[in-house]
Order: structure tokens, then sequence, then C-alpha cells
């Protein structure tokens, strides 16, 4: 499965080179202002590389939290969208300064040079106009292919550094949905296609969440980070997130139940024929039924039913080695059949170079020494890792 996931996961691609090609010789493509969430999407949809995390719900959603959205989509001569990126802004507390940061973005085409080299240039423009301390972005472009390291080349050349810290896992394992069930469970390692069998035998269930779940589900992912060492936000932050994404129909929580017990829950975003398991969350009750095994494969169902050609797994190893905390999940992940991805992670753009020294070298020790005074202790590599996946 793995040969055809890398063309599966661009499925448009190949126009997009097309258009690469003739774009030298018109002019510059126009930045444009969306209209409504309908124009936004819709336009974002069709963008390689495209994300939820890019979504018109998304900047909606971050800012009830102290984000501003600002959304640019570039239209070529012909009125056809070309590039967007959805600008989140965080003003500093107490400082004439911000930080912005495009999640998984700029959606367009990063073999296309030119366009690439005119985003950037924006994005570099507006935070220097607004007074940032730097702009992140963290797109989904794969670290070892040429078009990869002609990214990373463009970035240094203008000056951006990779990131300290990604918000976003920087790895992921990827399954490709254009097979049938019977190939899927093929592609699968023997012992996990045997325990998504086994959880059906042992009587377990899983049925579609509703917005009426989510205390439920609030609840178990409370219970999972109790159990697991890491840290989530209060409950109202889930809520919105969820509901909002629920209810605008990009995403869809699966239950898994013994004897109509909830035993564990996944939670699927899907946007632009992509799926995400974003979010899971398991008791410790009735485990060895082996109630994920059977989530997962209902949710790339799910995800296939919803014309996904893609379903993301959502977070791997930084390196493939034992002594990763995320070895467990990985090994996880990899029975289902998924292809190994590395991406070329974040990458800041210092506005002001003094700001981002003070911001990404000086604070995390001054945060440090007084996480050690109020905890006695510094705080382990996992809890951190967890801590910036969760602050989506």
């Amino acid at each position: 499965m793995g040969s055809g996931l890398r063309a599966a996961a661009i499925p448009v691609a190949g126009r997009w080179i097309l258009d690469a090609e003739c774009l030298a010789e018109k002019m510059k493509s126009r930045l444009t202002s969306p209209a409504s969430r309908t124009e936004w999407n819709s336009a974002l949809a069709g963008l390689p590389t495209a994300h939820v995390l890019q979504t018109w719900e998304w900047g909606i959603f971050k800012s009830r939290y102290g984000w501003q959205p600002t959304r640019y989509l570039w239209r070529e001569s012909d009125d056809r969208p070309c590039a967007a990126a959805s600008v989140l802004t965080r003003r500093l507390s107490h400082y004439p300064s911000a930080v912005m940061y495009v999640p998984q973005g700029p959606a367009l085409n990063y073999g296309n040079t030119i366009l690439l080299e005119q985003i950037l240039g924006h994005l570099e423009t507006t935070a220097r106009r607004e007074r940032a301390l730097f702009i992140k972005i963290d797109p989904a472009v794969w670290a070892d292919t040429a078009e990869g390291r002609m990214v990373v080349e463009t970035l240094r050349s203008r000056g951006w550094r990779p990131s300290h810290e990604q918000v976003q896992f920087r790895n992921t394992m990827l399954l490709d949905l254009n097979h049938s069930p019977d190939e899927m469970l093929a592609a699968m390692k023997s012992k996990t296609r045997y325990n998504v069998r086994l959880a059906t035998r042992r009587g377990v269930t899983v049925r579609p969440g509703h917005l009426a779940d989510l205390p439920l589900l609030y609840r178990m992912y409370a219970e999972t980070a109790a159990r697991d060492g890491f840290v989530i936000r209060p409950e109202d932050y889930y809520r919105v997130a969820w509901g909002s994404f629920i209810e605008a129909g990009l995403a869809q929580p699966l239950i898994a139940e013994v004897e109509e017990e909830p035993v564990a829950m996944v939670i699927i975003f899907q946007f632009a024929g992509r799926a995400w398991y974003m979010y899971g969350a398991s008791r410790a009750a009735h485990r060895e039924k082996m109630p994920n095994h059977l989530l997962q494969w209902q949710a790339m169902q799910w995800a296939r039913e919803q014309d996904c050609v893609i379903y993301d797994m959502w977070g791997a190893p930084d390196e493939l080695d034992e002594s990763d905390p995320l070895w467990g999940v990985y090994r996880f992940k990899k029975g289902f059949g998924g292809e190994f991805v590395r991406h070329i992670g974040a990458w800041d753009f210092p506005a002001s170079r003094l700001g981002y020294w003070l911001y990404t070298g000086v604070m995390p020790h001054v945060l440090a020494v007084m996480r050690r005074r109020y905890w006695g202790r510094e705080t382990s590599n996992g809890w951190q890792s967890n801590l910036h996946h969760d602050q989506m």
C-alpha cells in the first residue's frame, strides 16, 4: 500500500505542477480577502496540503482563546485559488508585540518556487507590519523529497529558522484508503488484524458519538490523561473545539462499548479528502478486549464513507528509536499498515531578532526556574511533548 500513498496524498499535484510551469509567464497571483466561510473552505479544499487546522472553523475557535485569525487567499489571473494562509495572531500582554502562527499551512503547491517565494514574502511583511516577534509555519511538506529539500533551502535563504518548538507533531503515520476493506486488513500486521477481529468476538461494539456525548468524551479523555501522565486543557476548551467541528460536519466521535458501557473513544476530523485521528481515550476496564483496535478500524471505514483518500494517524516519534516516548504509540499505529512520514517541521521567521532571541532563548530558562521553584523538579519530556500537541 505504501507505493500508492505518495501519489494519493497529493491527489491534485499533477494539475498544480502544470499550473506552476505557466505561472512564470503570467503576472503574480492576486491577493484577496475571502468574504465567507463557504468561499474560504471551498477555495482551501482545492489546494494541495489543505489541512483542517486552516479551515474557517479553526480560526473562529481559536479566536475564543486569544488568537485573532486573518485569512489570505491568492488567486491566479483566471480567478482560480492558488494559495491560502489562515494566520493566527496573539498579542503579548504588557508588550507592543505579538506572535503569529500559520497552523499546518500555508496551503499551496510547494513545488512552485515562484508562488512559494511570493507567499513567504507576504508573511514576512505581515509579521513586520504587525510588530510580531516571529511568525511560525509548519506545512505538511515531506522532508525526504526533492520538493522538501527545495522548500527548506528556500526558507533558509530568506532567513527562516527551524523552530525549537514543534506545536504540532513533525512526523505522522499515513494510511492509503484507496483500497477495499479486505486489502486494508491484509496490509495490517498479523497481530493487529487478529486484535481487530478479537474485539468483535469479545462483544465490543462501536457507535457514532453526538453532541450529547461531549461530557462523556471529556471524562474519558481526562481519565486517560491522568493515567498516562499528560496535561490537558479545561473541559470548556474541548467542548467548544469538538462541538463546533461536529456541528460543522468536520468531526465525528466514535465510541467503543462493551455491553453498552463506554470503554474507549476517538474523534476523527475530516476535510478535503483527508481524515485525522486527533483525539483518543480509553478506560482501564475491558482493555483486554482490544476496543482501541476496533475503533481505529471503524474510524478508517467512516473516513472512506466520507470519500477520504488518506487517514492521518496524527503523530509519530521524532526518531524511530525504542527510547522515544512515542515508541509504543508508533508500534500501535504501525500495526495498521501505515507509512511513516517525516515532515520538514515548524519554521520561524524572526521579524524582530532581539525579541525572538528573548522569547525563544531567554524566557524558556526563566520559566524552567519558575517551574523548579513551584514544582520542585523539572518538567519531563513526556509532559512537554503532550502539552505541545495539545496547544492546537
